[in-house]
């Protein structure tokens, strides 16, 4: 769990330095993509605490995918591919 929350803080951190530059994903829409994946990713955990690993691993990996973004619309795709990973 411990893991979980240090890749949903680096996530944010990630959406926080691109919100302003790029006006087709918003503030808004970057708040709600990342309390989307937040829950699917807690709501996988909780169904089947087995797959925590592999769900860290599928996250750290979008994660390291996407560590250069500079755009809002980069951050949007990036927790839009987390949480596709995480539902699957």
């Amino acid at each position: 769990m411990k893991t979980f929350l240090l890749v949903a803080v680096g996530i944010a951190a990630l959406a926080g330095s691109a919100c302003s530059k790029a006006p087709e994903c918003t503030t808004e829409m970057l708040t709600k993509k990342a309390q989307d994946m937040t829950a699917a990713l807690q709501e996988a955990i909780t169904k089947d605490p087995a797959k925590a690993a592999d769900l860290t691993a599928k996250v750290q990996a979008i994660t390291t995918k996407f560590q250069g973004t500079t755009t809002a619309d980069e951050a949007c795709k990036a927790y839009d591919e987390l949480t596709t990973a995480i539902k699957s």
